[in-house]
């Protein structure tokens, strides 16, 4: 099961993917399927002319990054890999959907892409063991960890770095009931190759990472998680399109702007 949510000019709804690539259909929902059940409308909209994909959840509270999940990341950033998750806060306010732009600030001259296996928690989540983590989970899509590298370098903390507007694309959809264990974590920018991970490398796993995140703070329904990037980020500039990928979820593709 796929759960998007899109606008055909309106409020933003909620819908069911079905179909192949190229010939999806939207099945309409009623309701925000995170709080209540999934109850089609009877109303399917073609995915097509028309229809625009939103970021298929907003965070309620909180966006929470995990930095140096992968070792060879850690090893290209000239870091060692943490004996403890690496957290940071993006901010809501940092989503944006497929398609939509990834804006450079004019503060920033090196801004870099990151894939990542996002997850979107479903239960309010507290002290949880790794054992339980996976049951408070809605869903997982991909996201993309944009960072502004001399940020991060010069400040003591990462909130210019990895929280300006429009840093988490988020996308396409949500899908429930995946195993990531093992999935490929990938990259392109302008169609060419860069990133090519797998889930199975991260340092600390899903369930790890829910449980550990919940002994910090208590995670609420519509909170993501993003689980960190695999080796091979790099630099992107005005007019590039990056396209991160989690095998099983989908692509999400933004363009880059500069702000002039």
């Amino acid at each position: 099961m796929r759960i998007a949510r899109f606008t055909t000019g309106d409020d933003p709804r909620y819908a069911l993917v079905e179909g192949d690539p190229g010939q999806e259909q939207l099945v309409v929902i009623s309701g925000d399927p995170i709080y209540t059940p999934v109850q089609p409308t009877g109303e399917r909209i073609p995915l097509g002319d028309g229809v625009r994909l939103l970021a298929p959840v907003i965070p309620r509270s909180k966006i929470v990054g995990v930095g140096r999940n992968y070792a060879d990341h850690a090893a290209e950033m000239g870091n060692e890999v943490p004996t403890a998750p690496l957290l940071f806060f993006k901010p809501n306010t940092a989503v944006v959907g497929p398609d939509d732009p990834i804006v450079l600030p004019d503060w920033t001259e090196e801004v870099s892409y990151e894939a990542e296996l996002a997850v979107v928690i479903g239960k309010v989540t507290k002290d949880v063991s790794p054992e339980h983590a996976l049951s408070k989970v809605f869903g997982f899509t991909v996201a993309n960890d944009v960072t502004a590298r001399d940020a991060q370098r010069t400040d003591g903390q990462w909130v210019r770095a990895k929280g300006f507007d429009t840093s988490c694309p988020i996308g396409p959809w949500i899908v429930p009931g995946l195993d990531v264990e093992d999935l490929a974590v990938r990259s392109r920018v302008n169609g060419e190759a860069k990133q090519d991970g797998r889930t199975s490398q991260m340092v600390f796993d899903v369930p790890a990472l829910i449980s550990y995140i919940s002994e910090v703070v208590t995670l609420l329904p519509g909170d993501v998680i993003l689980t960190g990037t695999p080796a091979g980020v790099g630099l992107i500039v005005e007019r590039d399109v990056v396209e991160v990928e989690v095998e099983e979820i989908g692509t999400l593709r933004n363009p880059v702007l500069r702000r002039s």
